[in-house]
């Protein structure tokens, strides 16, 4: 999660985010939040809006889960607080998603590799059922 949306959730100011965080340093390790390499954020520039002068003056951060939860307990406003228990439950929900998708994903390359001894038709009808369910899995994981 970058800092612009971290900071929106947690009602506080971009720069008063990334001010905290620069100040409590010992507590982000490299698993827990990240500067945005330049590269990277050219690449971001291209897909977000940017202002007049060009865009932000400073590589964006980007926090992980335990980041986000760090970054709550840093400010510890209210707000930061509340926001916090709704950021470990998304990012749980998110895990979950991914989990059931793998274990479907996995499900279904065992049964295919299983149904070798099918006719031709059969194997063929497999084949696009298999497909099918492929493509809804990617379309329901890029809404979430």
């Amino acid at each position: 999660m970058l800092d612009v949306d971290l900071a929106a959730i947690y009602g506080v100011t971009t720069a008063r985010l990334n001010q905290q965080f620069r100040r409590n340093r010992a507590r982000f390790p490299a698993d827990f939040a990240f500067e945005i390499p330049l590269a990277d954020l050219r690449n971001l520039m291209l897909q977000n809006a940017t202002s007049s002068w060009g865009g932000r003056r400073k590589p964006p951060i980007g926090f992980t889960e335990h980041g986000a939860i760090m970054m709550a307990t840093v400010l510890s406003s209210p707000r930061a607080v509340q926001m916090s228990v709704y950021v470990v439950r998304a990012f749980a929900k998110m895990r979950e998603l991914l989990h059931t998708h793998t274990e479907l994903a996995q499900e279904l390359r065992s049964l295919r590799s299983s149904l070798v001894s099918l006719d031709a038709k059969t194997q063929k009808q497999f084949d696009q059922v298999y497909e099918a369910i492929l493509s809804l899995m990617s379309s329901a994981a890029k809404r979430h």
